[in-house]
């Protein structure tokens, strides 16, 4: 089964090519109103063969009518597909087929009744008998399921048994049952892909809310529930469904009803599916009267072409109808012009009204159809040549005419051995066979279709999609758009031609028909309750949150790195904030570091060139030299707090602060002790005398500084500080800052740096009266005040900020302790040394220490 497939679709490839290489156009010329009660409602042929050769003057008599029906051209295709046949010497070499057709055959549906009456008052008919000895014939119908039916009882009960019927009309489910009806043959396929076919097409347009109106019947509910199964899949909904009943009384007591349906519904396209013979179609003209503009989505029975009745499409939106693919049957034309007495002129042309042609689209001069004028249309059909176009009917008919010879050749050549030897029974016997062959028979047709009798086998059907539009002066046309192939891979089984579109409306643009307008990027679907799929409304999606496609049902949340823009339709990486150089607070930071350090390197400077005057001796040189030194390092040490954040400047960001902060207060202190000791020791106390002489005071320096190392260690080992990302706090940025780790190892640093300088400016305080030139107990008092309040400052102000901001705190917190300590302590004395040298002597010195021991 799969190599068939495979063979098939091998097959069609160059067909569905070609219908686009060459693209057609089909021309209905009608210029009259036919007055004539015979509407085409399906005809009867007898088909059986004989075993004489046939003349062609025989189809020409049989052919010969008055009146030109729709019905008639189905005649001249049986004539045509027969005479191909019987021209054939591989397909029944020593017998002819014959067929039988009258205007009675025509209208045999309207006089059934009287017929049978008639025919029983006059002994014609009579139950399980026959009076004459005929061959085998089949019946080929066209008729309405119901009057086919009809037929079949007619032909199986009262005339013959076990006669064959086949039907060339669309495809019926209540036909298919082949124990209740064993002879009875239906040409047309089963429509399985045509729910399928038309969801695509709406699809292809972008539709997703349509009306369906079908026959409340066995067929329109079983392509009902196609249609939900297909839609269901691509989400496309039903705005409403109108189920016309079978019955005319009953149809007309809801009309109103069906028509405020379509009326209020903002559905713009309305799919149709049914019999034309029906109350469907009644419902339909109404609807056409009454100026209802939509655009048609229907099958090729319903065309201006090939349908039976008047109806016209005659709106703004044209039609599109979907029928079955077949090749093109070559040679009508000329079968039909050697049968009529009449040369096959344009004057003849034009009155077979009944027929359509087809015509090269290329040709056309007008650009778009619909712009074209009645005479223009009617002066360019004239000056044309055209040849007559196979409809999807007369396919079926062909085929089937193919279907009774191969049958026909196999009984002819096939062997029984058990013949009745009976004339009645041998008849019946040959029909019966005949019936089964037809069941089983397949075969290949000229123009290189498989056909296959056998319904359950059957393959799926292509269709070729038409759009239908209506010209003034009964001009109509058909033109080929596209295909439909069930046997493609999903997304590619449509193929439309936006060139033939455009060529036969002017525009690719199509009308919208959807419940909802599309929710575009930056928006979500909001389900309404109650409602279809189709119907929803558009919400912005949450903060954050994007959507990039049309009609997301979810909102995506960005990433932590990125963040949702103004449309929020997509993500944008976050910028990188941390503290640089090139940014101006930063560069102010970095600046104002460097040049208290450069001073502070100055002041050092003064200090060494001056290391020999009382004012250095005086302040422990040693001890200045360590403090400025440190303070130096102090300065510097906001450059570690700039730049981007790695894990070994965050680490070396608070242990150098800690470590050269502790030796800077620490300095302080031990200067501040050995300022006390110096006033308080008197000469009894030589112990203490001698700790002041033998430096013991620069050893604080190092105890207090082993002291943080170790705090330090500890807070390395339980959590170091780390690279901390924030992605949150600022929308739009990614905050890099140093992580503090342990917040509480951070806590107790500061807290003993705290102390020290706590300590330091509590003896300074104390101190501050004591008798010298140079004590510097009050400076010391000044700094450690500004040191303290810098850091119990801090402590709020740090929490209260983010980001660089953050970082720009702890700079400067760190820049204005060591300010205060270097302002208070060495500018005094560097003004001493360099703008008042008198002052600093030995004199001076004491003038100044009798002067305080004078005022004690």
């Amino acid at each position: 089964m799969l190599i068939l497939i495979l063979l098939f679709l091998l097959l069609n490839i160059p067909l569905l090519v070609a219908g686009f290489i060459y693209p057609r156009c089909f021309w209905r010329i009608k210029q009259n109103i036919d007055k004539h009660e015979n509407l085409g409602t399906g005809c009867i042929f007898f088909i059986e063969g004989l075993q004489w050769p046939v003349e062609k003057e025989y189809f020409s008599s049989i052919l010969n009518t008055q009146t030109h029906t729709e019905n008639h051209k189905y005649a001249l295709v049986l004539a045509f597909s027969i005479n191909e046949i019987n021209k054939n010497p591989n397909i029944l070499p020593n017998m002819s087929l014959i067929f039988t057709f009258s205007e009675f055959s025509c209208n045999w549906e309207s006089q059934l009744k009287s017929l049978m009456h008639l025919s029983l008052q006059n002994h014609e008919i009579f139950p399980n008998y026959v009076c004459f000895d005929d061959a085998c014939a089949v019946a080929l119908t066209g008729l309405n399921w119901a009057t086919a039916l009809t037929l079949y009882t007619i032909l199986n009960n009262f005339i013959f048994q076990q006669f064959p019927q086949i039907t060339y009309g669309p495809f019926h489910p209540v036909l298919n049952d082949h124990e209740k009806f064993p002879y009875l043959y239906q040409m047309a396929s089963e429509d399985t892909s045509l729910a399928l076919a038309m969801v695509s097409f709406i699809i292809h347009f972008s539709w997703n809310w349509v009306g369906l109106v079908i026959s409340d019947n066995d067929q329109g509910i079983q392509f009902l529930s196609y249609m939900r199964r297909e839609m269901d899949k691509s989400t496309v909904c039903l705005a409403f469904i109108s189920m016309i009943p079978v019955n005319m009384n009953l149809y007309m007591s809801r009309a109103e009803m069906y028509y405020n349906q379509i009326i209020t519904s903002s559905a713009n396209v309305v799919i149709i599916y049914g019999d034309t013979d029906s109350t469907l179609a009644v419902n339909f003209r109404m609807w056409e009267s009454l100026g209802i503009q939509r655009i048609w989505v229907t099958t090729s029975q319903w065309d201006i072409i090939t349908s039976k009745k008047d109806f016209t499409f005659d709106n703004l939106y044209g039609a599109f109808a979907f029928g079955h693919h077949h090749a093109e049957i070559s040679g009508f034309k000329t079968f039909v012009q050697t049968l009529s007495s009449v040369k096959y002129s344009d004057d003849y042309l034009v009155n077979l009204e009944w027929m359509h042609f087809n015509c090269e689209v290329l040709a056309s001069k007008c650009k778009t159809l619909k712009n074209c004028s009645s005479s223009h249309s009617l002066e360019w059909l004239m000056v044309h040549t055209f040849d007559m176009a196979f409809t999807e009917v007369s396919y079926e008919i062909y085929n089937a005419v193919y279907a009774v010879a191969h049958a026909l050749h196999e009984l002819t050549f096939q062997k029984f051995d058990y013949l009745p030897t009976d004339k009645r029974k041998e008849q019946i016997y040959g029909c019966s066979k005949l019936g089964s062959f037809l069941r089983k028979i397949h075969f290949t047709n000229p123009v290189g279709d498989r056909v296959n009798m056998k319904q359950r086998d059957k393959l799926q059907e292509d269709y070729d999609i038409f759009y239908i539009w209506k010209f003034p002066q009964g001009l109509g046309l058909k033109v080929k758009i596209g295909i439909f192939s069930p046997y493609f891979i999903n997304g590619h089984q449509l193929h439309l031609s936006e060139d033939m579109i455009e060529w036969a409306r002017g525009s690719t643009q199509m009308l919208t028909s959807v419940c909802s307008a599309d929710c575009g990027p930056g928006f979500r679907k909001f389900r309404k309750n109650g409602m279809p799929a189709c119907c929803f409304d558009c919400s912005l999606c949450p903060e954050n949150e994007i959507s990039n496609e049309t009609n997301m049902e979810l909102c995506v949340l960005c990433p932590e790195d990125q963040y949702a823009n103004k449309e929020q339709n997509h993500c944008i990486h976050k910028a990188l904030i941390f503290l640089t150089y090139e940014d101006p607070l930063g560069m102010t930071l970095s600046l104002m570091a460097l040049c208290f350090s450069t001073f502070t390197a100055v002041v050092l400077g003064v200090f060494v060139k001056h290391h020999s005057t009382p004012i250095v001796k005086a302040n422990n040189r040693t001890l200045t030299y360590i403090l400025l030194i440190s303070l130096i390092f102090c300065f510097l040490c906001p450059l570690l707090f700039i730049g981007h954040p790695h894990s070994a400047t965050c680490i070396l960001q608070q242990i150098t602060f800690g470590v050269v902060f502790t030796v800077a207060v620490s300095t302080v202190l031990a200067k501040t002790i050995t300022v006390v000791l110096a006033f308080k020791v008197t000469a009894p106390q030589r112990m203490m005398k001698y700790f002041l002489v033998s430096g013991a005071p620069n050893y604080i320096i190092l105890i207090c500084t082993f002291i943080q190392v170790i705090l330090c260690a500890i807070w390395l080992g339980v959590s170091p500080p780390s690279v901390d990302i924030d992605a949150r706090s600022e929308h739009g940025h990614i905050i890099i800052v140093c992580n503090k780790g342990s917040v509480t190892a951070f806590y107790c640093v500061l807290g003993y740096l705290v102390c020290l300088a706590f300590g330091c400016f509590t003896l300074a305080f104390l101190s501050r009266n004591l008798p010298g030139a140079f004590n510097e107990a009050k400076s010391m008092t000044f700094s450690m005040l500004v040191f303290c309040s810098v850091w119990f400052t801090f402590l709020p102000v740090y929490h209260s900020t983010k980001g660089k901001v953050m970082v720009a705190v702890e700079i400067f917190s760190t820049l204005a302790s060591s300010a205060g300590m270097l302002i208070f302590i060495f500018i005094p004395k560097c003004y001493t040394i360099l703008f008042i040298p008198d002052r600093n002597s030995l004199q001076m010195i004491r003038e100044k220490s009798s002067s305080h021991a004078h005022h004690s």
